[in-house]
Formats: C-alpha cells, structure tokens, sequence
C-alpha cells in the first residue's frame, strides 16, 4: 500500500476514538442496509403495494451503491478527508429522512437509492483513514475494526430497528437510523483527525484502477466467488424451516449465530491480514467453497446446519476484510478507489447470488440448491484467485503490470 497522507501523531486513545467513530458510520449503514428485509411486510402495507413490488426498495438500495461507490470515491479524492467523511454521513442521512418522510413507494425508491450511493465511499475513505492512523503492521486490524460496525450491525442494530419498526410503525426503523446518522456525524468531527485530500489526483487517474488486472481479478473474486455466500443468505429462512426441520421461532437463532460468526470472522480477519494477506484472502475463498458444499450435505441436520452457518459467515467475513485490504494493496494510487470498489462488487455479489439461488429452487431442485450453487461460485471465485496468484508471481519477478496509459486525444 502506498502511503496515506500524513496525520498527526495520535495517542492510543484517540486513534481507538477515531476507530470507533468511523465503525459507528459502518453500523448506521449496515443498519439501514439490511433492516428493510425485517419490516418489509410492514413497508408494503404502508405504501399500499404487495410485498414482492416492496421488495425493489431492497433492489434500490444495492442499485445505489453500486454505483455510487466508484463514483463518489473518484469525485472526491482530492478532498480533505474528513470533510469528505461528514459529507458522505450527510448524504446517507438525507437518504433515510426521505426514507422516513417518503409519501409513497416511488419516493421510497428514490429514498433508498440515495441511501445507497454514500455506502461504498464512505468504507472506502473510512478504511484508508483508519489504516493512516497505525503503524504499517496494523492497518489490517485497524481496517476490519471499522468493517465491524458492519458486522455488528448485523448482529445487534438490525433486530432492534426492526422490533421498532414492528413496534411504532416502519418509518420508525429509518428514523433510528437518521439518529445514527447525527450521532456518526458529530463523533466523526469531534475526534476523526483532519487530513488532506491528494490535489494531485483527477477522476481519470483514480480511474486507472479499472485497468489495471489485479484489481479486476480482485473485483471479480468479489462479485463471483461472494456471491456463494448470498446464494444461502438469502434462502436461509426456509433452509432452517423446510430443509433441516427447525420451527419458525428459531430462525432468529439462526441468524444470531450467523451474526456472532460474522463479528468474529470480521475481527479475526484484520489479524489474518496482518500476518499474510493473499494468503489469508485464498484460504478464506476455498474455506467458504468447502463450507458451502458441507451446508449442502448437512442442512437436513439441524446441529450440522447451525454450526455450518456459524463457520460461513466466519469465513466469509475474513473474505470481506481481506478482499477490502486487497484492493487497497493493488490499487496503487487510486487506493479510495479501489476501496469502495469492494461494496460494489459484494453488492453486485448478493443480487447474483439471491437470483441464482432462485433460479435452481424454482427448478424444483430444492433447499439445499443454492448452497451447491454456492461452492460452485466460489470455485470461480478460487480460479480468478489462482491467476490473480499467477500473474503476482510474475509481478514479483518482473515488476508490477502497470494500468494502460490513457489514449491520445
């Protein structure tokens, strides 16, 4: 990784105060990102459509981040760092005001559209400030702390948005998350240190990244091979239900483990990152493809489902924080780039598997499908990995693939 700008010399506590700050941002968004699919029943109902058409707010969402991450991170590179940070929580709170306040479905779409654009940026600018504010040897850890609000969000902000959504009524889930939003804000200013943005730096240049082969192979690894873990996410309700048998009331069980192995994967992942980065990164993708294949063997057991879902989401959290990293490392000047990049591919990543994992359950291939479909993506997955290998080997013999020069004009 090149260097990032310079800050100032911090103590202990106020870089751990700068950590959490920037987590509280990824816990608002992780927050608003996924508490839709808990009051989606009661969205639908409120704006008067039926619960399919309300599934597109969800569609919207992904949609925004997609491409709102390459765009704003190129945009904003040159500014200071900070300013960019409270800019981004801004947009991400205009997003859910209008979420909150939205008159019918087709503001709704447009509310959560704006929702998504700021997402991929801000982890991006998030993860390069955390990774300025430690030594060299920690900014994996410094990175997947700020990945944890994510994580945590999962495990904690989602269920309680969605109990107040249930409770006062859906729009009150959005307005938790505008809450979040102020506090995220203020936390960022008061103890975020101020950096410089990089005034040497155009959109074209941050662009450069998209030529260069490491960072397309790393992008696809995301987009394909992640995708396998959507493949079951996204299905997993009825796999607990219909495939291993389990009443409806322990599928918040279900999830709980599924988000304890994704904070501890999250946490476990900066570590792993520390120590050997590409390493880790393929260990996690053939993990998840073993683990993937093991959900499909056993999801008619309940014990072997849980703890198969457990060690998923472990691994597939490490995967996430090293592909982060990974990015980071080949992106070369363009890092907030290539940063964001990441949560569009994962995004990207979660509509190819929910589609495919449907695809082969309408086929009448049953519950466990998906999770075949799912080793098979990350088998892709390990195959852009092992030329992405390929190709770094070669790197390190004959020095790095540079992207292509723009053309003439």
């Amino acid at each position: 990784m090149t260097a990032a700008p310079d800050v100032p010399l911090l103590s202990t506590r106020r870089v751990v105060a700068a950590v959490v700050a920037l987590a509280l941002g990824g816990f608002a968004i992780g927050t608003t990102e996924f508490v839709t699919m808990g009051v989606l029943p009661e969205i639908a109902e409120g704006v008067g459509v039926d619960i399919p058409t309300a599934g597109h707010v969800i569609s919207a969402y992904a949609l925004g981040v997609v491409v709102g991450a390459p765009v704003l991170a190129a945009l904003g590179a040159r500014l200071p760092r900070r300013g960019l940070l409270i800019g981004l929580v801004a947009a991400f709170l205009v997003g859910n005001l209008g979420s909150a306040l939205a008159p019918g479905h087709s503001a709704l779409l447009l509310a959560r559209f704006v929702s998504g654009l700021p997402h991929g940026a801000y982890f991006g600018v998030a993860s390069l400030v955390a990774a300025s504010l430690v030594r060299a040897e920690l900014r994996g850890r410094a990175v997947s702390s700020v990945m944890l609000g994510l994580a945590v969000a999962n495990l904690a902000g989602v269920p309680a948005a969605t109990w107040l959504g249930q409770t006062l009524g859906w729009r009150a889930a959005y307005w938790a998350v505008v809450v979040l939003a102020v506090a995220t804000a203020a936390a960022v200013l008061a103890f975020v240190p101020s950096s410089p943005g990089r005034q040497e730096v155009t959109v074209a240049t941050e662009l450069t990244a998209l030529r260069r082969p490491q960072v397309l192979l790393t992008l696809l690894v995301g987009t394909v091979g992640f995708g396998g873990m959507f493949a079951v996410y996204s299905y997993v309700s009825p796999l607990a239900t219909e495939e291993a048998g389990l009443p409806r009331g322990a599928v918040p069980w279900v999830l709980l483990v599924f988000g304890v192995g994704g904070v501890l994967g999250t946490a476990l992942g900066g570590r792993l990152a520390d120590l050997a980065l590409f390493r880790s990164l393929v260990g996690a993708m053939v993990s998840m493809g073993v683990l993937l294949a093991l959900v499909a063997l056993l999801a008619s057991w309940g014990p072997g489902l849980l703890a198969g879902l457990f060690l998923l989401s472990a691994t597939a959290s490490v995967l996430v924080v090293t592909l982060q990293l990974r990015l980071m490392e080949v992106a070369g000047e363009a890092q907030m780039l290539g940063a964001a990049l990441n949560h569009s591919a994962l995004n990207a990543a979660n509509a190819l598997g929910a589609w495919l994992g449907g695809v082969v359950i309408a086929a009448g291939l049953g519950w466990t499908a998906p999770a075949a479909v799912g080793a098979a993506l990350a088998a892709v997955g390990l195959a852009a990995l092992t030329a992405s290998a390929a190709l770094r080997r070669r790197e390190q013999r004959t020095g790095p693939v540079r992207a292509a020069p723009a053309p003439a004009r």
